[in-house]
């Protein structure tokens, strides 16, 4: 990160940055940042190498050929189709990069056995002498087509690079070779963290089902939050990770050819996608996959004691059973409150929110005096009062923060009481009959 962040015990921090501690009891002014960004590792069979590359739910319904392989309804896509059902922006990375398949006309963009499927046909253009016209058909359908008189004028798209140097003849079709996914390892998973690290984001989905791996995502979603001061939340199946950072996925599925794991794809956009002052808590499934949820209510309540995030069946619905992480262990500092994922929400927007006020307007720039604690303290009041317009928060008043000097010239000290709303889950209710 290129500022420093995340909490505190004592004031003896290095870095320049904001560290904010919550315990229990990115924007340059005091507006409220938008939820709805995702980020995921993919097995992939087309796309960009060894780069973090942003779709947006616009470009994936109106694009997902070009940036995928594929059309957006082919059933290849059905884990992204559930997990942009709740997220505006995906921040995706390929973890299997390979060969590109290439033949004598050009070679493809992207690596991947999809690249298989690319075929240059190449016809008279018989509106010009010694004209060509150049199509590109993936699998049978034309994506491209352009004229030339030669290869040194067409000029590259979306799925082929040209071989300037070649020589263009009439062919009815010759096909790219030898493309291939790479091998998914370790590595590639690491190298994904290390270009992931420099991004914001809501929440991050892994589809796996190994123990080790999972164990890299907590420990990284751990260092994050805790000491980079990055606040998001991480969806695997099957992890009790006993951490507020890390929602545990009970619900695997049984459909050919996908991972057990695959509902991480629903479950993160649903954790990234859900408002400040709302919850999952009984929303319903509307993807795509089969939902193992023949669970006993004797079933439902231990998930609930295990921190475990549960879809279950209500007549003929798949709907969220509670929206809660993976915290069971509860301390002084952290109490039952922090088990919501809702409480999680707020206090991750007010942790991003007030990060980038202060490193954006006041690092560097505004004295530590009466009069410049005096406008963070105002901005952060404004902040907390539109979550409690949104009722995010309540019984807010500005006596709730408090700026001051810290114990050099160059430190302010925050203290911060907030009050969170969570959502109706239960009622208890005494019908009296005379």
């Amino acid at each position: 990160m290129a500022l420093g962040g995340g909490t505190f015990l004592t004031q003896n921090k290095i870095l320049p940055g904001s560290y904010i501690n919550f315990v229990s009891a990115a924007r340059a002014s005091s507006t409220l940042s938008d939820r709805g960004y995702a980020t995921m590792p993919l097995e992939l069979d087309w796309g960009p190498d060894g780069e973090v590359f942003t779709v947006t739910a616009t470009d994936f319904q109106r694009n997902a050929k070009k940036i995928f392989g594929y059309p957006y309804a082919d059933d290849r896509l059905k884990g992204l189709r559930d997990l942009f059902l709740n997220i505006n922006v995906l921040y995706a990375y390929r973890l299997n990069s390979g060969t590109k398949a290439a033949c004598e006309y050009g070679t493809a963009k992207c690596s991947g056995v999809r690249g298989n499927d690319l075929t240059v046909v190449i016809q008279s253009d018989i509106n010009t002498v010694g004209g060509y016209v150049v199509q590109t058909y993936l699998g049978t359908a034309l994506v491209e087509e352009q004229k030339a008189t030669t290869a040194a004028e067409l000029t590259d798209n979306d799925y082929i690079l040209w071989d300037t140097s070649a020589t263009l003849t009439l062919t009815a079709g010759t096909a790219l070779t030898g493309g291939a996914n790479g091998t998914v390892t370790g590595e590639t998973h690491q190298a994904y963290l290390d270009k992931i690290e420099s991004f914001s984001y809501n929440a991050m989905g892994v589809v796996t089902t190994d123990e080790t791996l999972m164990a890299v995502y907590v420990s990284f979603c751990k260092r994050m939050r805790d000491e980079a001061g990055a606040k998001f939340q991480v969806v695997l199946r099957n992890q009790s990770a006993d951490y507020e950072g890390v929602v545990n996925l009970k619900n695997g599925t049984s459909d050919d050819g996908w991972s057990e794991a695959s509902l991480v794809y629903w479950a993160t956009g649903a954790i990234a996608g859900c408002a400040v002052n709302a919850s999952n808590t009984n929303k319903k499934y509307n993807g795509e996959f089969t939902v193992d949820a023949a669970y006993t209510q004797a079933q439902l309540e231990n998930a609930i004691l295990s921190g475990e995030f549960v879809l279950h069946q209500v007549n003929s619905d798949i709907r969220v059973l509670t929206d809660i992480n993976s915290l069971v262990t509860v301390t002084e500092d952290k109490g039952e409150v922090f088990k919501s994922n809702q409480t999680v929400r707020v206090v991750d927007q007010i942790a991003n929110d007030v990060a980038s006020l202060f490193n954006t307007k006041y690092l560097g720039a505004i004295p530590n005096d009466a009069a410049g604690r005096t406008g963070l303290w105002s901005d952060i009041v404004q902040h907390h009062q539109k979550l409690q317009n949104l009722r995010a928060i309540e019984d807010f008043s500005d006596g709730d923060v408090t700026v001051e000097p810290g114990e050099s010239k160059t430190v302010v000290v925050i203290a911060d009481y907030i009050t969170v709303v969570n959502t109706m889950e239960q009622i208890y209710m005494t019908v009296t009959v005379a």
